[in-house]
């Protein structure tokens, strides 16, 4: 009978798991800013370069499916380091792909193999008390946010200085020298449970059909990533067709959307305080207000300036709200069976991707046929499709099993 006493996790640096978040996730996120670039590289047009960030994130929900249940397997540090240098082996596929099929492939490794930052961020919750959870969360998830977020404006000017390819020369250097780092800052994170790795896959199973909570958190953040990639898909593709702005500007958008990710600490003390219910109702309005706003701007007669001025607060809305509902559903989430939280991060995260997938899929798909306005009106489809999720999902928060009962029930599986 395997054991299931937990492992006391030793103390390591809530900053430096937010660093390690950043520089994993970033890396599926150079591309979008230069869409455009890659596509007159390889001659071919918007809607089919467009896949290259597809390919990402399918990639990338498939490494959480098959890799991040390994932190509930395996020691961590050891784990997280043979995948940072892994992923920086991808990006320089990336970076000498001769052919658009080899672009595809490449993206596809580098996503399934960044899913080591969610073997990082499940390790939050277990240096702070049940009660601080949200906190932890929202300290971690803004070092994660900032790279997906930075990522952009990163990759777009350093490729108008030495082209794209250059920007996953200089990525795969950065990831390859964070694995000294890990040996350096990490503890060792051994395991808090004794199970195999096909008990652990097949506990997902479990999870998902003992938890609703678990579904509808993942069902909600899906929709919203979903809408959320909708925009930052196709943002490359607005800004050079309305008003001729190239990589650069598509990347300093980044910039702009950190202001919205710097709300994630402050989105975890409300879910302590008030619950995360609260928190995921405020960020789908603030999402279906910064899309309005996104989809009015497009018809108002103004200015270049003030168009520009209003896609800035659209982006810095459009942010606070997905970053809001990202962190209430982890908070709740992480709340529900503690010794298997990389195992619920693995089912949230995988359904959470797959609408990332699906919605970049078809907001360029949107854009082909009816430019911003197809997008946007996509992007709020989705979002109403989430809060009537959220309107008929549970009123009680996370209300954890007894940590004995559900981690019987998966040890069972």
């Amino acid at each position: 009978m395997p054991s299931t006493s937990p492992v006391a996790t030793p103390r390591a640096p809530l900053p430096f798991l937010g660093l390690a978040c950043a520089v994993g996730v970033s890396t599926i996120y150079y591309n979008q800013p230069l869409l455009l670039e890659m596509g007159q590289t390889y001659g071919v047009t918007t809607g089919h370069v467009g896949f290259v960030a597809v390919a990402t994130q399918v990639g990338y929900a498939v490494g959480m499916l098959l890799f991040v249940p390994l932190g509930d397997v395996l020691e961590r540090r050891a784990l997280m380091m043979k995948m940072y240098g892994a992923v920086a082996v991808a990006l320089l596929l990336v970076a000498v792909a001769p052919t658009l099929a080899w672009l595809f492939v490449g993206s596809a490794l580098i996503g399934l193999l960044a899913s080591v930052t969610h073997i990082a961020l499940p390790i939050a919750p277990d240096l702070v008390s049940h009660e601080q959870r949200g906190r932890a969360i929202g300290i971690v998830m803004t070092g994660l946010l900032l790279g997906i977020l930075l990522a952009r404006t990163f990759a777009g000017w350093v490729s108008k200085i030495h082209g794209w390819r250059y920007v996953f020369v200089v990525a795969a250097v950065m990831n390859a020298a964070f694995v000294p780092l890990l040996w350096r800052v990490m503890p060792k994170l051994p395991p808090k449970q004794e199970l195999g790795y096909g008990q652990a896959m097949r506990s997902l199973w479990t999870l998902w059909r003992t938890q609703p909570l678990l579904r509808e958190s993942s069902m909600l953040g899906a929709l919203v990533f979903a809408s959320f990639s909708c925009f930052w898909t196709t943002l490359a593709f607005l800004l050079d067709s309305h008003y001729g702005l190239g990589a650069g500007v598509a990347g300093t958008f980044g910039i702009v959307g950190a202001a919205g990710a710097m709300v994630a600490p402050i989105a975890g003390r409300f879910a302590d305080k008030r619950g995360s219910r609260w928190v995921v109702a405020a960020g789908i309005t603030l999402l279906a207000g910064s899309y309005c706003l996104l989809w009015l701007e497009e018809w108002a007669k103004m200015s270049t300036a003030l168009h520009l001025a209003a896609l800035v607060v659209g982006v810095v809305v459009l942010d606070m709200g997905a970053q809001m509902t990202q962190v209430a559903n982890q908070t709740r989430i992480f709340g529900l069976v503690p010794g298997a939280r990389s195992r619920l991060n693995t089912v949230y995260m995988t359904v959470y991707f797959s609408g990332a997938a699906a919605g970049s899929a078809l907001a360029s798909i949107a854009w082909v046929h009816w430019r911003w306005n197809g997008v946007c009106l996509l992007a709020l489809g989705l979002i109403g499709l989430a809060a009537l999720r959220h309107a008929m999902g549970s009123r009680d928060g996370a209300m954890p099993q007894s940590k004995s009962s559900a981690e019987d029930v998966l040890l069972e599986a």
